[in-house]
């Protein structure tokens, strides 16, 4: 049976997938974002895709707001800490609080929906349902 078309994924959600990808990669070595990033976009094809320049605008805005994104999560993340959480899901979150936040170009729920989506691609099959309770509150209560 031949394959249908390829579905591509759109230019943000495979900017918050690379975001992602960083972010993983320097949480798990114990490193800061800036230093993953710039090796990173060592190794990754040129010319850099479009939608590279949002990545490293979640990545560099994740980094300059951590402590606050941090303690936000924390806070509605009922039951839970940083450290036991997923890292995958930790760093969605990171990233879905960042653009709930500081990117007034991007509405609340699509921010939520993207890292729902994301997780539900990359992580637990109970990830989805905490992030979307996580973010809802966080939206609720702690936005602009």
């Amino acid at each position: 049976m031949p394959e249908g078309p390829k579905v591509q994924m759109p230019a943000r959600r495979k900017a918050r997938k690379r975001a992602l990808d960083v972010l993983y990669e320097a949480d798990l070595r114990g490193e800061l974002p800036g230093p993953v990033l710039t090796r990173y976009l060592q190794r990754i094809e040129r010319p850099h895709p479009g939608h590279l320049e949002y990545a490293i605008g979640l990545i560099e805005g994740v980094a300059a707001h951590a402590e606050r994104i941090d303690e936000l999560i924390s806070s509605y993340a009922e039951g839970w800490t940083l450290e036991r959480m997923p890292v995958v899901d930790r760093n969605l979150a990171r990233i879905a609080v960042y653009e709930l936040l500081y990117a007034d170009e991007v509405d609340d729920a699509v921010a939520i929906t993207e890292a729902v989506e994301l997780a539900r691609q990359m992580s637990t099959d109970d990830s989805p349902r905490f992030l979307n309770g996580v973010l809802g509150r966080i939206a609720e209560h702690a936005t602009r």
